[in-house]
C-alpha cells in the first residue's frame, strides 16, 4: 500500500478541509478514545498523535492536533480497542462527521480503515515469564584476601 499513500497531506490539512481529500490514502497515528459497533462496522474515535520512527504514534498527547474517526468495515469487537490503545492506520479519507464532544459539536475527519496496526505495550516493570540464569562474583584485597562468588537462578 505504501506507493498509494499520500504523504503530502498533514493532519492539520485534513482537519481544515476533509472533503477535499476524499478518496486519498493516508497514514495516521493515534490513541483510542472510544470504539463502538454500528450497523456498517466499528467506529473508532482517535486522538491524533504524530508518527515517530517505524510509524509508531508518539506518547506525547500534547502534540495532538485533534480527533478523527476511523471506520473498520469488518467486524471488530470494541472490547479489543480499549481506551489508551495506540494504533497506526492506513485509511481512505471518506469525508467528515459531526458529532458531540462534551457540550459542543465537533467535525471529525473520517477514514475507512484499509490497514490497522495495534501497538502492544508492555507495562513498565512487567517482565516476561521465562527462565533466566545470572552470575556474580567479587574479590577484595586488604589485610587479608577475601573472595566470593555465586549463582542466581530466577523464574
Amino acid at each position: 500500500m505504501e506507493p498509494l499513500v499520500d504523504r503530502t497531506v498533514s493532519f492539520r490539512d485534513l482537519l481544515v478541509s476533509p472533503e477535499s481529500y476524499k478518496g486519498r490514502l493516508l497514514v495516521l497515528g493515534g490513541e483510542v478514545l472510544n470504539a463502538k459497533r454500528l450497523r456498517v462496522g466499528t467506529q473508532i474515535e482517535l486522538l491524533q498523535l504524530p508518527l515517530e520512527d517505524g510509524e509508531r504514534p508518539s506518547h506525547d498527547r500534547q502534540q495532538s492536533q485533534g480527533r478523527f474517526f476511523a471506520m473498520q468495515q469488518e467486524f471488530l469487537d470494541p472490547a479489543t480497542m480499549t481506551q489508551g490503545t495506540r494504533v497506526t492506520i492506513v485509511g481512505e479519507v471518506s469525508g467528515s462527521k459531526t458529532d458531540h464532544l462534551d457540550d459542543v459539536e465537533y467535525r471529525y475527519p473520517t477514514l475507512i480503515v484499509k490497514h490497522l496496526h495495534v501497538w502492544r505495550v508492555q507495562p513498565y516493570g512487567q517482565r516476561q515469564p521465562g527462565f533466566s540464569i545470572g552470575g556474580f562474583g567479587g574479590m577484595g584485597i586488604g589485610g587479608g584476601s577475601r573472595g566470593g562468588g555465586g549463582l542466581s537462578i530466577g523464574f
